[in-house]
């Protein structure tokens, strides 16, 4: 049995500009759920952009609140109490559009999801195009690379 404070931070080099992103998988040792809980304050987001998990599935949890989601259909308000799930490949971003602090779990399987992209301006090709994150060891950096032109759109240093 493990046990963890959610409010503790936890949150780890990360590319989620959420007030409070603490990942609770590892210190409550799951194999295959990702576990993450996150205070978004008015006008924050969860995530860094309009994306995709082409590989996992995804269950939020509001627990206070209200958390506005985009999707491929239009935004969708979740309250407090009430879940939504993103089955693989289906399109979201969450944010806080209220005027109070909204707080929720975020759920996903199989953990460890590393097929992501984003949905963005590339500067090069100049629309919105598909972009896949990818880590750059040497610096550090995240980089969304553009699947139409195959240069970087944009570099996000984990926060």
């Amino acid at each position: 049995m493990e046990k963890v404070d959610l409010q503790e931070d936890g949150r780890g080099p990360s590319i989620s500009p959420a007030d409070v992103y603490n990942r609770l998988s590892k210190p409550l040792g799951t194999e295959d759920l990702a576990i993450n809980y996150a205070e978004l304050e008015p006008g924050g987001q969860l995530g860094m952009d309009y994306h995709r998990h082409r590989d996992q599935e995804e269950l939020f949890v509001v627990t206070s609140g209200t958390v506005t989601f985009e999707t491929e259909t239009g935004e969708v308000a979740v309250g407090e109490n009430e879940a939504i799930r993103f089955a693989p490949d289906e399109f979201q971003l969450a944010h806080n559009a209220d005027d109070e602090r909204a707080t929720l779990l975020a759920l996903g399987a199989p953990r460890g999801s590393r097929e992501i992209q984003y949905q963005r301006n590339c500067p090069t090709c100049g629309e919105e195009t598909l972009q896949e994150l990818e880590l750059n060891r040497e610096t550090g950096v995240f980089e969304g690379i553009c699947t139409e032109c195959g240069e970087v759109a944009v570099e996000v240093e984990p926060s």
